[in-house]
């Protein structure tokens, strides 16, 4: 019953998809192609919601049925409802980035809260408790995981296959290390996420919009605390399988923070999005980013959560291609933009 009940949140996510995507049309929210653009054809936006309702509004079923517990329900619920209709509204006019900022940091808190603040962190060996020290740096970590999701949410399909990729694969990880229990939110939320993927993969016919991308960038941030509570080994499980988004938004904000450049402001100098236009098409980087997460960063997931490989190394081996990709795809680096764009 429980995969029955999967499949029914897929099907609620798609067909709100579509429904969103003629709302999206009628009421003329369109994303229309500019000299910052990834896209070249005028495409409908706001679809995200789609997944932020579908999973949200089943995830009490979860709890009800004792597969979650009450307080991470509501951690998840406040905190990703919340960044949903900031993201909503900044879909529909223009929120100031301050509000913007204030807004992620109250929903960090209300998760830290709900999940009686910040796990334990393990590096080589040893297991610290850090404290209020700690607390801060989870706020950070979500905020960050938040707004990296929005970042890389430029290309067609790419967030979507994203957010499935590190969903399932840390189902799979829980169920090998008998933690089966912390599964079922991740395999909900990908079920919720494909349903939207169908509309969305290249060549897309809706995008998932701020309320989508940065609902998912902070739902899996919270999931990776929840994990390293139980082991935490977890949270650098976690780390590997998004690498790929945390060093090309990462190496893209630094380069460009000391570049002095104005970071709030929309660019399209991530490594994937110069990938992408390198190669005139969206599905092929997005296909090569699904190949680099099966192939590279899930055996090393699996090592570090199954044979002992120690977190911090896992995360170094992990990450040291994916910074030379980021380097040869120019990764923050100036823009040439065509005037006559």
């Amino acid at each position: 019953m429980i995969w029955l009940f999967f499949i029914v949140t897929g099907g609620i996510s798609l067909l709100l998809t579509s429904a969103l995507r003629r709302y999206a049309l009628a009421k003329s929210l369109i994303d229309v192609p500019n000299a910052r653009s990834s896209h070249t054809v005028p495409t409908p936006r706001g679809g995200g919601v789609a997944i932020v309702v579908s999973f949200l509004f089943l995830l009490p079923v979860l709890a009800i049925s004792s597969l979650l517990s009450w307080p991470f329900t509501w951690g998840l619920l406040g905190a990703g409802a919340g960044i949903a209709v900031l993201g909503f509204l900044d879909d529909h006019g223009h929120i100031a980035a301050r509000w913007r900022l204030l807004g992620h940091f109250s929903a960090a808190v209300w998760a830290l809260f709900w999940m009686r603040g910040a796990p334990p962190l393990s590096v080589m060996g040893t297991t610290f408790d850090m404290g209020w020290v700690g607390i801060v740096l989870a706020m950070l970590y979500l905020v960050w995981m938040l707004n990296l999701y929005n970042f890389m949410d430029g290309i067609d399909g790419l967030a979507s296959l994203e957010a499935i990729f590190v969903c399932l694969s840390a189902a799979l990880i829980y169920a090998l290390m008998g933690l089966g229990a912390l599964a079922w939110a991740p395999l909900l939320l990908s079920f919720a996420v494909a349903g939207f993927l169908y509309w969305n993969f290249p060549p897309a016919k809706i995008f998932m919009g701020d309320a989508g991308s940065g609902f998912l960038g902070v739902t899996l941030g919270i999931f990776s605390l929840q994990a390293a509570w139980a082991s935490p080994s977890l949270i650098w499980v976690w780390v590997i399988l998004m690498g790929v988004f945390i060093v090309d938004a990462t190496f893209t904000l630094i380069r460009r923070l000391v570049r002095g450049d104005k970071v709030y402001e929309a660019h399209r100098s991530h490594a994937y999005q110069y990938a992408s236009r390198k190669y005139g098409r969206h599905l092929p980087v997005t296909l090569a980013v699904g190949l680099v997460n099966v192939v590279w960063l899930l055996p090393i997931a699996l090592c570090v959560a199954l044979l002992g490989l120690d977190g911090v190394m896992g995360v170094i081996i992990a990450y040291i291609p994916l910074v030379m990709l980021a380097r040869m795809f120019r990764a923050g680096a100036v823009e040439k933009i065509d005037p006559l764009q």
